[in-house]
């Protein structure tokens, strides 16, 4: 799972309908410099790429996400469904300490 703040949503003109109940979010992974007070204050912009993630748990505009890629990213379906990343935790508060050298 990697940690990301929201940016922005897509808009669809058509989807497949396996998608039914869900939204399309543009997140930006945090740098681990980032965890810290990132939910009470959004933080710039990481130099990390933006995905697009797949949202049916309601998260919105700067909401600190976690996100899961890859074939992880289908497991909450019970059929196949052709998604690479999913929203799976909206944070309330991020504490992080890195480990002693």
């Amino acid at each position: 799972m990697r940690v990301a703040q929201v940016i922005g949503r897509v808009t669809l003109s058509l989807q497949d309908p396996s998608f039914k109940g869900g939204r399309w979010l543009l997140v930006n992974p945090l740098d681990a410099g980032q965890f810290n007070g990132a939910c009470h204050k959004p933080p710039a912009l990481s130099a990390q790429h933006t995905l697009i993630a797949y949202d049916n748990i309601g998260a919105g505009d700067g909401d600190i996400v976690g996100i899961v890629e890859g074939a992880e990213a289908t497991a909450p379906f019970a059929y196949p469904i052709p998604i690479d990343a999913i929203t799976v935790a909206i944070f309330d508060s991020l504490s992080y300490q890195p480990p002693a050298a």
